[in-house]
């Protein structure tokens, strides 16, 4: 029996309700994720293809619902996991934006733009992204704590500032990330949501201005510390970079689907190319938050360090050793 093929019309999700035996790999594939039963840590890890559950069946219908609730944000994530997964990432970065901007003039972001309260914009501040040398080192730390480092408008372009430093300046070897305050980053700003002047604006602004695509270039020479809650952009910025080492107890969210988008600072882009779009795409619908150990597993991040002070260090930064380590 060959594999089943899936033409992008509809999300196909496969469900076990037995462990998965080495002769069905075959069928994992062409889907867009397959939900299998726990298996004892002495049975190995699942296939990237997989999401391991304590109840698939369960399960599939908690995403069923997500699907039912937002059936255009869940197939177009689906369509552009399937559609960027084999592209450079500056065309992968574009697909992703053309999607986005497409949402966010659909009904679904309506729906939750008016069932959310207008919250005033944001305050310049000095000072949102610190930017230190320490020899051939750039030491940069998002520095707005008092709204949790959420990737607005300032943040973002001075982000991306600092990353073009380093682009451009080859005698830096090495850049690290990190994040001020009780969290590494919230997400986007939701005081901003909505607030682009038109769509094609919103879209230039993503994919020229965006920290991404700078992120992705410096990928061998960046390395991200996170911790805390890690929610939207302050997953999917990290996940561009060539080493992520967390805080003990860090989670990860994408809330996106729920909102009626898909993950728009280059997540669908930089969260497969570790994980694979199958889990992309789960985590996404469940949209719940995922623990350190299963982030470590699915490859998220690359190793675990001790609990993050409660400011995060964003100066002299020494090497902080990898309790676990994925390499």
């Amino acid at each position: 029996m060959p594999p089943v093929a899936v033409d992008g019309s509809q999300l196909a999700v496969g469900v076990a309700t037995r462990p998965l035996r080495g002769r069905l790999r075959p069928f994992l594939a062409p889907l867009d994720l397959a939900l299998v039963p726990a298996e004892p840590p002495e049975a190995g890890a699942a296939p990237r293809e997989c999401v391991a559950v304590r109840d698939p069946v369960a399960e599939a219908s908690l995403l069923a619902a997500t699907v039912a609730r937002f059936p255009q944000a869940a197939l177009v994530l689906g369509q552009v996991l399937r559609a960027s997964e084999s592209l450079p990432v500056p065309q992968a970065l574009n697909v992703e934006s053309f999607a986005y901007s497409m949402l966010l003039g659909g009904a679904e972001f309506r729906r939750w733009l008016d069932g959310n309260a207008v919250r005033p914009l944001p305050a310049l501040v000095p000072d949102g992204v610190m930017v230190e040398r320490d020899g051939d080192q750039l030491l940069v730390t998002l520095n707005r704590p008092q709204r949790r480092n959420a990737y607005g408008r300032q943040l973002r372009d001075e982000l991306a500032d600092a990353l073009r430093v380093a682009v451009l300046d080859p005698s830096v070897s090495r850049v690290v990330l990190d994040g001020a305050g009780p969290c590494f980053c919230s997400g986007g700003d939701l005081a901003e949501f909505g607030t682009a002047p038109d769509l094609v604006t919103a879209h230039f602004v993503r994919t020229l201005g965006g920290a991404g695509r700078l992120a992705s270039e410096l990928r061998d020479r960046l390395e991200v510390r996170v911790h805390g809650p890690c929610v939207g952009a302050g997953v999917e910025l990290p996940a561009f970079a060539g080493t992520v080492i967390a805080a003990a107890g860090t989670t990860f969210t994408l809330p996106e689907v729920a909102m009626g988008l898909i993950p728009g600072a280059g997540g669908t882009v930089s969260i497969p190319r570790r994980t694979g779009r199958w889990r992309a795409l789960y985590l996404a619908l469940s949209g719940r938050p995922l623990d350190t150990a299963t982030a470590l597993e699915w490859g998220l991040i690359d190793g675990v360090a001790g609990p993050a002070p409660p400011q995060a260090r964003g100066r002299r930064l020494p090497s902080l050793p990898s309790a676990t380590c994925r390499r």
